[in-house]
């Protein structure tokens, strides 16, 4: 997963990595971490910066180049997005099993992400984007 969006967001407003860490709730040293790619932005602080800089969190994944197509600021639901992978899972004939499988975890993972009980993994939510051609503005509600 390439963030490097990240990066050329923060500075294409003049913005230090500590300016930016306070805006996201978090230290210099995690968007730094985000921005280098030494670790995947957690995704409730991908909608943080996409809510901020008005930009599609698709752009910042580099899913694709539409900087704000049908942009809505948001914050996350966990029901909202549970259901969005339901829907995805039955749209392509999967069991929840199944689905683990595409994305090298348990079925009981998936079954906490679909019943909102747990929000899905930034990577996970990417993988299933990359996989299946999906928008994760669609995925978590954006749009």
């Amino acid at each position: 997963m390439n963030l490097e969006r990240l990066y050329f967001l923060r500075e294409k407003h003049d913005l230090t990595q500590e300016e930016m860490g306070k805006i996201v709730g978090t230290k210099k040293y995690s968007i730094y971490n985000w921005e280098s790619g030494r670790e995947i932005i957690p995704l409730s602080k991908l909608n943080t910066y996409s809510n901020y800089f008005k930009v599609s969190m698709d752009y910042i994944l580099k899913l694709n180049n539409k900087k704000n197509s049908n942009f809505n600021i948001i914050e996350l639901d966990k029901k909202v997005i549970g259901n969005n992978i339901k829907y995805i899972r039955k749209q392509h004939n999967l069991t929840q099993r199944d689905l683990a499988k595409v994305l090298n975890t348990t079925q009981s993972v998936i079954w906490a992400y679909e019943t909102g009980r747990t929000l899905i993994l930034t990577a996970f939510a990417y993988g299933l984007c990359k996989k299946y051609n999906l928008s994760m503005d669609w995925l978590c509600g954006k749009k």
